[in-house]
């Protein structure tokens, strides 16, 4: 028989430990602070908004005839609904209305973004919940708690399992959650909902409507016990070298910037060592700063023991970058350091970014051409106006003539053409010659879908999934300040938006190429093969997944190339490849080489060779490449 215990963790002041944080990146309220603190909208700045959601949704939304038949849900209706609302509500209310009405969208790439007084503010509690068992016996648990001055209660620790949640049964719970999350499956708004119990970003959604959480858990005695935790607010900045603000990046973004948000929050409060090194002074930083280094927020890489041998293990955080360039060329870098026998990319809660840096990153993995996803916009008036403008010739004309078209032919979209070029995907070539399997799950968004998709369209490796799919966001989006100077130079101006209020839209829809040529991305995702996680995974370092991808690598069959260059001289190691042929500056030179096993061999390149490139064999099908450029 348990005995019930109940410690109600008092509300710690903000003052008694905020000093020790820099400011703009810790915890700066109590959410019952914020009401206060929501700017205050006059009527017409209210109906502003309503009017350029209208807009943009009926003009410009790329997934609306979706929507509307998928959920049944009209936007366009909703507003005007809410618009006859507007004189009765308090601005925090017309905040959540709006909040509200978007996500029935179940797009979390549109999105409206609240008064900048909560503009980057992200709600906590000081513990992260995961679940681990097969969807129809999930445990739920604590796998992280925070600073212990967040915690008054000494039981509450990592590995508890929580039982309730306000008094209601936590599995539950949850499920009340998902339905005013964003996500088109049903266990993808599950996976959001139990992410966003403990993180919640404030920009992009209302805050809890609750002060404080009451939570029944086990505790590692087996004691049934109670605590009361009330939620804070951090603003965890941008990391260094993301947020994807340059031109380039900031309209080629595929990205969840709630997620995104969280993220970093999560960083904050559970990582104060890499925080405090990534937040650093930087006289106190190395003048000679790695470029691995500059990019550890988005990529780390290590190598695991398994029962199989040694792989390498790659986790994107996130692709929201602001040079793709050097974002590549910094994974070139950790790859290097890493076992070619196989390789584990895990992009496990992944919210996106930069869509170049995810598409271009598939090359490094295959010797095969690699065929990017491809993107349409909704033939209407409004986008017909955008493509043919001349201001947006760079970034629309490739569009322009398959949307005028369009109404004549009844086609709803433009014709779908790449964001990434077809150039760009294959400029750099393969740099890790090993098998590759991908892990994903439900949180897995945006330009993680498109990396996915990317994957098993190219026939790269297969994907391990947890959860049914990745999270079905397939879109390119646009901030409410680019779509309105894209419409300003048609001729369409959009209402100014009053006191920092502002969204995201989905402008660009994604298709998928290879075998599942035109498919769409969006509430759909990318499959694979079903894994659940087991407790060990969330204690141990998801020691069970990894095991499960190593045996999934050690079953692909195994090739080697290493080319090493030193002027006109090629030293080439081999195994498993029957054949390579060597290309200077894109011609032949010399005839095929048999191999036989193990090999090395010995070449001179033409003089005057600039670039030259290595193509290996297995039984005519090609397996390994590998290009050298003129330094």
């Amino acid at each position: 028989m348990t005995m019930r215990n109940r410690n109600v963790a008092k509300s710690i002041p903000i003052k008694s430990y905020a000093a020790s944080f820099q400011r703009g990146t810790t915890l700066t309220a109590a959410i019952g602070e914020l009401e206060s603190g929501v700017a205050a909208l006059s009527w017409g700045e209210r109906l502003d908004i309503i009017d350029a959601l209208v807009q943009v949704l009926d003009g410009v939304y790329a997934h609306l005839p979706l929507k509307r038949a998928l959920y049944g849900f009209d936007p366009i209706r909703a507003l005007e609904h809410l618009r006859q609302n507007v004189p009765g509500l308090t601005d925090l209310q017309f905040h959540r209305e709006l909040t509200t009405l978007t996500n029935h969208l179940r797009d979390a790439h549109t999105q409206y973004s609240g008064p900048h007084s909560i503009a980057g503010a992200v709600a906590t509690l000081p513990f992260l919940v995961e679940a681990w068992g097969p969807a129809d016996d999930c445990h739920y648990v604590v796998s992280k708690v925070s600073d212990r001055k967040l915690v008054n209660d000494p039981r509450f620790q990592p590995g508890v399992t929580l039982t309730s949640w306000n008094g209601v049964p936590f599995a539950r719970a949850v499920d009340l959650h998902a339905d005013s999350e964003t996500g088109g499956r049903p266990d993808a708004r599950q996976a959001r909902a139990l992410d966003s119990l403990t993180f919640r970003s404030l920009e992009y959604g209302p805050p809890p409507d609750e002060h404080w959480v009451d939570i029944s858990y086990i505790d590692l005695k087996k004691i049934a016990r109670e605590t009361r935790m009330p939620w804070r607010v951090v603003r965890p900045s941008l990391a260094p070298n993301g947020g994807s603000q340059s031109g380039s990046a900031r309209m080629h973004r595929g990205i969840d910037p709630a997620a995104e948000a969280v993220r970093r929050a999560k960083k904050l409060m559970f990582n104060a060592t890499l925080w405090a090194k990534e937040r650093a002074p930087a006289s106190r930083q190395s003048r000679s700063r790695s470029l691995v280094s500059k990019f550890e927020d988005f990529l780390s890489a290590r190598t695991v023991q398994t029962s199989s041998g040694k792989v390498g293990y790659l986790r994107i955080w996130s692709f929201d970058v602001d040079d793709d360039q050097q974002f590549i060329q910094a994974a070139i870098e950790l790859l290097r350091k890493l076992p070619d026998r196989g390789l584990i990319i895990d992009l496990r809660d992944n919210p996106g970014g930069f869509i170049w840096a995810a598409e271009r990153m598939l090359q490094l993995f295959t010797p095969n051409a690699i065929t990017p996803t491809r993107f349409g916009l909704r033939a209407t008036p409004l986008t017909n106006a955008m493509a043919a403008a001349r201001f947006n010739q760079g970034e629309l004309g490739r569009w322009a003539d398959s949307i005028a078209s369009a109404p004549a032919n009844g086609e709803p979209y433009s014709t779908h053409l790449p964001i990434t070029s077809v150039e760009q995907c294959n400029d750099i070539g393969q740099h890790f010659g090993g098998a590759v399997v991908v892990v994903v799950n439900a949180n897995t968004y945006s330009s993680g879908d498109l990396f996915t998709a990317g994957i098993v369209d190219n026939r790269i490796g297969p994907v391990v999934c947890i959860g049914e799919a990745t999270g079905a966001g397939g879109a390119n989006v646009w901030t409410s300040a680019d779509l309105g100077a894209a419409m300003k130079a048609a001729g369409s101006s959009l209402p100014t938006l009053a006191r920092g209020a502002n969204f995201t839209i989905a402008v660009r829809r994604a298709v998928r190429s290879g075998d599942a040529e035109g498919m769409l991305i969006e509430d759909t995702g990318i499959s694979g093969q079903p894994y659940s996680m087991t407790q060990r995974d969330v204690f141990e370092s998801n020691a069970d997944l990894i095991e499960h991808c190593a045996r999934l690598l050690a079953e692909q069959p195994r090739t080697r190339l290493k080319v090493v260059r030193n002027g006109r001289r090629l030293r080439i190691a081999t195994a498993g490849l029957d054949r390579i042929d060597i290309y200077a500056d894109g011609h032949p030179a010399g005839p095929s080489r048999r191999l036989e096993g193990k090999s090395t061999a010995n070449v001179l390149l033409p003089a005057g060779t600039m670039n030259c490139e290595v193509v290996g064999f297995t039984d005519n099908i090609v397996r390994q490449r590998r290009r050298l450029f003129a330094k």
